[in-house]
Order: structure tokens, then sequence, then C-alpha cells
């Protein structure tokens, strides 16, 4: 029979568990900025792989759905269309609305960076069983849609 204390050292090693996961990950979207582009901050990788999973999309869109306020997206946007990453146009629905969208660099920069990311996350999982990876997988999902 679990006792308060084993599920409550459970809980805590859960909780571990998931900063060293949080510590990880953001350490790999830091690489993954650097290896999108050295010269942008990380948020602009967030940007870009929004806007290559979702397609084009109106500034305040993205900032929403990354999580970032409007100024801060608006400065990366511009300083990322300055490097040729993104693109810009009148939406057709409202010609005062802007609608940004990757420029083929920024979309082969985007695909080169998940491949690495890709690669990385291989190297980490390649000698477990599919088993123990589907698992992981399950139990993730799992989490998340609770949280």
């Amino acid at each position: 029979m679990q006792t308060n204390s084993d599920r409550a050292a459970l809980e805590l090693a859960l909780g571990e568990q998931i900063n060293a996961l949080l510590s990880a990950s953001r350490a790999l979207s830091e690489r993954s900025a650097a290896h999108f582009h050295e010269g942008l901050q990380p948020a602009a990788f967030h940007i870009a792989r929004w806007l290559y999973a979702f397609g084009p999309a109106r500034p305040s869109a993205v900032a929403e759905a990354v999580g970032m306020d409007r100024s801060s997206t608006s400065t990366l946007i511009g300083r990322m269309r300055s490097l040729a990453l993104l693109d810009a146009s009148r939406a057709p629905d409202d010609g005062r609305s802007v609608i940004v969208a990757l420029t083929e660099e920024g979309r082969r920069r985007v695909a080169a960076t998940l491949d690495e990311r890709g690669r990385e996350f291989s190297a980490r999982t390649r000698d477990w069983p599919d088993d123990d990876l589907a698992t992981l997988v399950t139990l993730l999902a799992r989490f998340v849609a609770d949280a």
C-alpha cells in the first residue's frame, strides 16, 4: 500500500525531472535558434517555426500563438524581414493589415534546424526499445492534456 510520503516523494521526483526537461528544452531551443540564424534571439525561431507549421498570418496572430507581446513580435518580424527570412504583404481582406510568411530561405533554415533537432532526439533515444519510446510519448501526451 502506498503512503502519503511515498506519493509526495514521487511527486517531488516528477517535479525535478520536469525541471530538468525544461532546462534541457531551453538549452536545445537556444542551440536551435543559433542554428536557424546566429544573429537572432531564440524567440525568432519560435516565430519562424510557427509560420513553418501554420503558414502566413497576421503578426498579432503570430504573437498570440507563440505567447509574445505584439511589440516584441513586431521587432523580431522586422529583423527577420531585414535578413530576408520573412516577407510581408497586404492582407487580401483588409488592405491595412499585413500578412507575414517565411521566404524560401526562411523555410530552408527552419527545415534544416528541425532536422538538426530531430537528430538530437534520435541520438538520445536511439538505444531505447520502441515500447519505451511509445510509453514516453503516451505519458507525456497524457500529462500535457491534463494541464
